[in-house]
């Protein structure tokens, strides 16, 4: 039966309300979906408001007719974030509600799961909504299927003006016509085109930063760079009661990389860099879930539709730049100051994947390892090489690489140093332009106020005061930064750039030079090292490959732990037997080995001769006879001769020549020491060797006094 004829034959009650319905509350559920419409649709709020009079019609008293009007200006998409409707739920849910009253069913839900959630309480609790149409039981099947078409039908219309919409700012936004939130340096004019910024110490400042970014190649040194010559940011207001005017703030890396990730610096109008992906949304929070998406999935991209800032060539190498500096595996990585040279350079001639660079050891030495054939296939290390000679033999390389570039470097090196002193320069004057003009702006305020009107006077006097200080601090400033950096070179220092540039080597190793530099260095002509070690060996097979195309390839020798891993070890040991049966002497032996270029495993150098007699003793090479010893003169010792008479180690006897207690000479011919003594010399040598460590000469004389050797015969012993 309808509201209408209910009402026309008299009858407050229908076959659907029933005595329980009245006992409990009339809600009347009032929602504009923005408050523009609560503002400008005044009506519809009041015709919704208007329901209060329908329900006390039907029989509610006024006092049991509750309105909630929470949602004003909330969409109905959605039941997150709408207090009212979940306080609606919730008193449904409580068996509190009799009737619910709506201008139609948009005004609840346009979301099916809500609307369905909302028609199942209601129908459990036996609840009655009712709209301009009439009244609806949502547990009668009639009824809750006309509702439930009435909710498809709401929500559809919900998708079918999202979706207009929607194309009609996807047209808006091929054309490039489309108005969003310009970056740093663009503002729109009054006909709604992008143009540069009219300021020009803002265009000067983005132009800065691109050449910066240029020259030093990552995103932090960019940044130190801005830090260090206080080099602010001019950024256009977009939120507040006034929008438009330009505020200095302080560079942040964030706001830099989304300078230098922006296509519209190089004149490309491009709408939909950034989408929402559904699957990252964040529950109430609307803005969150947009993810960075491929150039091929933007919704408008035009070039040269803007003026540009950059090249598109200068901008896609920015992009490569930034995506090289990050520390992947398949990426170089930023330049950082480690002592290894070749860090993201260096290839495994095994598997062809990058090394890596590992530091240990008491002295903290670098060293590059490859492992992925033990982690991928479980199998063994690929190669562990030392560091320093593979940089050594690179550096060497990339020096003379660079020696016929001298003039070239030097040349724009000048270049270079002169073009970034002018353009801080420049910097500085429209800083100072810029003060004295808010200085100027604060006296002509100061001069239109009424001289009677003194809150006001002196208020204006103090920010000019202020201006005027601020304008004096910075030309001090400024004095300052032109004693410490000139506009121009002077001849000095052009002399000096051009002798660095001829001199390339004393450029490298000069202590002022550090490893950031060097490996940007090595970075701009080599594209990548591959090393391949031969086995086991000491020998390691390098190939350059330099950018310009070419390679150049080489052989060094590397630190092993063995000495049968070295590449020559057969013919070391053929080498060491041939001697020997010679009757070569172990020093002579030695001295041969270094003379024909045999060389230890753990460093480049010759083999000592412990370790060529350790080599013998493993081989089981004797040593060669010893020759025979020349002739002495009487009461002469050979010092090993001496000592197994005495029955001593070498060292006291050593130590008493060097304290002249020993007569000796020194033999000539078999370049060694001989000492003299009789009889008499024995037994005090003897007598002195009895002595325990530290006796002194009275200890010896008394001793001498004690022997039969000194006691006459008419001595009579006691």
């Amino acid at each position: 039966m309808s509201l209408h004829h209910g009402i026309e034959e008299g009858q407050w009650y229908t076959e659907k309300m029933l005595p329980r319905h009245w006992e409990r509350l009339a809600v009347v559920y009032v929602r504009q979906s923005t408050m523009q419409q609560v503002l400008e649709h005044q009506e519809s709020t009041r015709l919704q408001y208007g329901l209060v009079r329908r329900a006390v019609a039907w029989g509610w008293p006024e006092a049991r007719v509750l309105v909630i009007d929470d949602d004003l200006g909330r969409s109905g998409t959605s039941a997150e974030g709408r207090q009212g409707f979940q306080r609606l739920v919730a008193e449904v849910g409580l068996d509190h509600v009799g009737l619910i009253l709506g201008v139609e069913m948009s005004r609840l839900a346009r979301s099916s799961k809500d609307w369905h959630q909302l028609l199942e309480i209601c129908a459990l609790f036996g609840t009655l909504i009712a709209d301009l149409d009439g009244i609806y039981d949502p547990s009668q099947y009639n009824d809750r299927l006309l509702l439930g078409l009435k909710g498809t039908m709401s929500e559809a219309e919900l998708h079918i003006l999202k979706q207009r919409m929607y194309q009609g700012t996807l047209q808006k936004a091929r054309r490039g016509a489309l108005s969003f939130a310009l970056p740093i340096g663009y503002v729109h004019n009054a006909s709604g085109e992008v143009v540069y910024d009219p300021d020009a110490q803002v265009q000067h400042v983005v132009r800065l930063i691109f050449r910066k970014f240029e020259e030093l190649g990552t995103l932090h040194a960019l940044l130190r760079y801005l830090v260090q010559h206080d080099i602010q940011l001019g950024v256009r207001l977009r939120e507040g009661p006034v929008k438009g005017p330009l505020e200095w703030r302080r560079p942040n890396r964030m706001t830099l990389q989304n300078m230098l990730k922006h296509p519209l610096y190089a004149g490309a109008y491009a709408y939909g860099r950034r989408q929402v992906d559904p699957r990252k949304k964040q529950p109430g929070r609307p803005s969150t879930g947009r993810v960075t998406r491929p150039r091929h999935a933007y919704h408008a991209f035009l070039k040269e539709h803007v003026p540009a800032y950059i090249t598109w060539a200068q901008y896609e190498q920015n992009l490569a730049r930034l995506e090289a500096n990050r520390a992947r595996a398949e990426t170089l990585g930023a330049v950082r100051h480690g002592p290894s040279l070749l860090a993201g350079l260096l290839v495994c001639g095994r598997c062809h994947c990058r090394m890596q660079v590992r530091y240990g050891g008491s002295r903290h030495r670098h060293s590059y390892t490859c492992n992925r054939l033990a982690t991928t296939y479980g199998g063994d290390y690929c190669q562990y090489l030392p560091g320093e000679p593979v940089d050594a033999f690179v550096s060497q390389w990339v020096l003379t690489a660079l020696e016929p570039a001298a003039l070239t470097l030097s040349l724009e090196a000048t270049a270079r140093l002169e073009q970034e002193r002018q353009d801080l320069d420049r910097l500085w004057h429209q800083r100072l332009e810029r003060a004295a003009y808010e200085a100027e702006r604060a006296a002509r305020h100061y001069r239109l106020i009424e001289p009677e009107h003194r809150l006001v006077a002196r208020q204006l006097a103090k920010e000019w005061e202020d201006k005027l200080m601020a304008h004096r601090r910075l030309q001090e400033e400024y004095e300052r930064f032109v004693q410490t950096q000139p506009r121009s070179l002077s001849a000095a220092e052009r002399e000096a750039i051009v002798h660095l540039a001829h001199n390339v080597p004393a450029l490298w190793h000069a202590p002022t030079t550090t490893m950031a530099e060097r490996k940007e260095i090595v970075r701009q002509i080599i594209q990548r090292v591959i090393v391949a070690g031969e086995g086991m060996s000491e020998r390691l097979q390098i190939t350059i490959e330099w950018i310009g195309g070419g390679s150049t390839a080489g052989v060094i020798t590397r630190p092993i732990s063995r000495i049968e891993h070295l590449s020559d070890y057969p013919r070391l040991c053929e080498r060491i037997r041939a001697l020997a049966q010679a009757g070569y002497s172990t020093v002579q032996i030695t001295a041969c080995l270094a003379q024909e270029g045999f060389h230890s495993p753990k460093q480049a150098t010759p083999f000592s001769r412990q370790s060529v007699v350790e080599l013998m003793r493993r081989l089981g090479v004797h040593h060669p006879r010893r020759r025979r010893r020349p002739p002495l003169r009487d009461h002469e010792w050979w010092l090993s001769d001496l000592e197994r008479v005495l029955g001593v180690a070498n060292s006291p006897l050593h130590q008493w020549r060097k304290r002249g207690r020993l007569q000796v000479r020194w033999h000539d011919q078999s370049q060694r020491w001989v000492a003299w003594a009789d009889e008499a010399e024995l037994q005090r040598l003897k007598q002195r060797c009895a002595l325990p460590p530290g006796a002194t000469s009275h200890h010896m004389w008394r001793a001498a006094q004690r022997s039969p050797l000194n006691v006459s015969p008419d001595a009579t012993t006691v």
